[in-house]
């Protein structure tokens, strides 16, 4: 895949609307991967991207402590570009932030709007690209008929059963990062993943096999799954590699965290976070 250090007049104007996936891709604390849903996520010039906040989430504390991410953007034409940037600074005045509380999904919005803009300088972006449709079904199909030779025995729950229900509709988004060599996360679509049991992820590497491939084995990773109407989770776990599932080369995951970003309650679900009093209102 060919890699630019700029955006062109058609892509700046391409990422404009709310009404596409936008993806960005930290490292936290312990240096393992954290995926985002934030549709904001645009480009202001060849060089520069911005994103809005409205909900104080874990990827804007990650940013600041660590500001190499990964970014992925899907319009809705199935188009995608994939990249890297550096955060830079953020603020909570400007052209920029008035741009964003101007935009009809915030400025009608009875209960939020942009509270803060955040800056990025563009590293790589792919050139756009499309979605493979036809190596997606046939290896979501072939996923799905060996994922079962996969599960784990005797294992408890992991995935509550809403979220394990997301991760095997064949219609959702899913994709899946890692921190790579050079400490940028990458960010890959993997849509064909489901869930072989409520603790274990699988996919076949039909559809981005190469870029699939690039995973080490045994790398911690993070997994987002997205409906089409906008449900969505984030889990984390250990790539096991490739092995041989009913004739099917399967890859594995096997889950270790899992985050619900959803509003109002996100939060950690698994392992089960303990209750804390709240001290400060």
């Amino acid at each position: 895949m060919n890699t630019r250090s700029a955006f062109n007049e058609s892509e700046i104007a391409r990422f404009q609307p709310d009404e596409k996936v936008g993806l960005v891709a930290t490292v936290n604390g312990d240096g393992r991967p954290h995926i985002s849903l934030i549709t904001s996520l645009q480009a202001i010039d060849s060089t520069h991207m911005t994103f809005g906040e409205f909900s104080h989430g874990l990827s804007k504390q990650y940013v600041r402590a660590n500001p190499h991410i990964g970014f992925l953007l899907m319009t809705l034409d199935r188009k995608m570009w994939r990249g890297k940037a550096v955060w830079t600074r953020s603020a909570k005045e400007g052209p920029e932030y008035e741009m964003y509380n101007n935009k009809p999904m915030f400025r009608y919005n009875t209960y939020f709007g942009i509270n803060t803009v955040h800056y990025l300088d563009l590293v790589e972006t792919t050139d756009e690209e499309g979605l493979p449709m036809g190596a997606v079904i046939r290896s979501a199909l072939a996923t799905k008929c060996a994922k079962g030779a996969a599960a784990r025995k005797n294992a408890g729950r992991v995935l509550n059963v809403f979220a394990e229900q997301i991760f095997n509709m064949l219609g959702s988004l899913k994709f899946i990062a890692w921190v790579d060599d050079d400490g940028y996360p990458a960010l890959v679509p993997v849509i064909q993943c489901q869930a072989s049991d409520s603790g274990r992820l699988a996919f076949s590497g039909g559809a981005f096999g190469e870029d699939l491939r690039r995973i080490p084995q045994g790398k911690d990773v993070a997994v987002f799954a997205l409906t089409m109407q906008m449900e969505d989770v984030l889990v984390r776990g250990v790539f096991n590699g490739y092995s041989r599932r009913r004739g099917v080369n399967l890859g594995t995951v096997d889950i270790n965290w899992v985050y619900n970003s959803m509003l109002p309650m996100h939060g950690q679900v698994y392992p089960e976070a303990p209750m804390r009093a709240v001290e400060n209102f």
